[in-house]
């Protein structure tokens, strides 16, 4: 028999699936580039390298590269410079693996092009940062533009691990969703305040990135009491959501995974802050800031998932 061609069923349209193994890595490989950037800049910082490159784009009025006359410091701080084109070839690499999806997968898309028109502004608001020999508030602002990139590449990871589509709230046949999703906020605004204290109590301490550079004039022991506190409030919280998600049967990874960072932190920060603000737990304390965001970043977004539509590998 024929089938007349107004007959047949009509082809279904491509549908987004969830993306590839290299995207994944790509993605992961990203993240990981980010929070090392931080880790490696506050190692610039306390090692009182920041102004190891007087000047930007040179590292001296005479030239692009540090010299012997420069000694470690100048090293240190050229080799931070350096890293920046590591975190371009990660983020062309993985623009690259998303771009042959771009049809069917334009979240990812986005966040790889967001990773990488990121660098240049990154730069200069880090040279912008030397040419007022480390104002305290420029140093505060490119930190947190940092983190800021370690959320959205958490985002990447996150989404390159489910099937697209709009975000819903996870489905929970529980009482205790409601309380979950609002503890759930809590502790990401709890988070969002720690870490900015804690910028803000760094910038007005001993370690300024050189010993010419300026304070922010604010009282260190006050801001560090302050910072202490909410980062036990953020613990509590934490440790009430992981109670909550654990009882109502939602997934208690992110969530215990959090907690657990959250313990390390305090643990470091109140070592440091007893060792008189020593500079090898500082530089802990800041690459853990880092963790934390992306830790918290990914139980935000374990509270949300596609409407009617299953997650995939790594959701």
């Amino acid at each position: 028999m024929t089938v007349r061609l107004d007959e047949q069923a009509p082809r279904p349209a491509a549908v987004p699936l969830v993306a590839s193994p290299v995207i994944r890595i790509a993605a992961r490989a990203s993240l990981v580039a980010e929070i090392l950037l931080v880790g490696t800049g506050g190692a610039v910082r306390l090692s009182g390298s920041g102004l190891g490159c007087p000047t930007w784009p040179r590292c001296t009025v005479a030239s692009f590269t540090t010299t012997p006359a420069m000694g470690v410091h100048g090293v240190i701080e050229f080799g931070n410079r350096l890293l920046t084109f590591v975190l371009v070839v990660v983020a062309l690499a993985a623009f690259a693996v998303v771009l042959r999806q771009w049809r069917t997968r334009k979240d990812l898309v986005g966040l790889a092009l967001a990773q990488l028109l990121s660098i240049p502004v990154q730069a200069v608001l880090g040279g912008i940062t030397v040419l007022t020999h480390l104002n305290p508030w420029l140093v505060a602002a490119h930190f947190l533009f940092s983190l800021t990139l370690v959320v959205l590449m958490t985002v990447f990871v996150h989404r390159a691990a489910v099937l697209p589509g709009p975000r819903a709230r996870a489905a929970a046949p529980v009482a205790a969703a409601p309380v979950a999703v609002v503890l759930t906020g809590v502790v990401a605004v709890l988070a969002a305040v720690t870490v900015v204290l804690g910028v803000t109590t760094t910038g007005s301490g001993p370690h300024a990135g050189d010993a010419t550079a300026p304070r922010n004039g604010l009282d260190p022991v006050v801001l560090q009491q302050v910072h202490e506190s909410v980062a036990w409030l953020l613990l509590l919280t934490s440790a009430v959501l992981l109670v909550v998600a654990a009882r109502g049967g939602a997934r208690v990874r992110p969530v215990a995974l959090l907690v657990g960072i959250e313990v390390v932190q305090l643990v470091v920060g109140v070592t440091q802050v007893a060792l008189g603000w020593a500079a090898g737990l500082v530089v802990v304390h800041v690459f853990l800031a880092a963790v934390l965001t992306a830790a918290t970043t990914a139980v935000v977004l374990a509270a949300r998932g596609p409407s009617g539509a299953p997650t995939g590998q790594g959701a």
